[in-house]
């Protein structure tokens, strides 16, 4: 049950607040429309190879992911 509200309150958070691209962890990564678990592991990785991003619009650097995904997530998505 605990585990249950925990997680409800997760993904509400994540309706309502940006998820940086920089400090997510790979399930936060995974809450973005179009990003599963696969995408989230590889934005990961470029990020720990990279030094992490400093622009959304790197984010189309990653393996798997288009223009096309980074303009629909510009407004769920901060890099800080």
């Amino acid at each position: 049950m605990l585990r249950s509200i925990m997680l409800f309150l997760f993904l509400a958070v994540a309706l309502w607040a940006k998820v940086n691209l920089n400090t997510a962890t790979a399930e936060e990564l995974a809450t973005l429309k179009g990003i599963g678990e696969k995408k989230a592991t590889a934005i990961i990785t470029y990020r720990e190879a990279n030094g992490g991003f400093k622009t959304i619009e790197e984010l189309a650097n990653v393996k798997g992911i288009g223009e096309k995904t980074v303009e629909s997530l510009k407004e769920s998505i901060e890099v800080k």
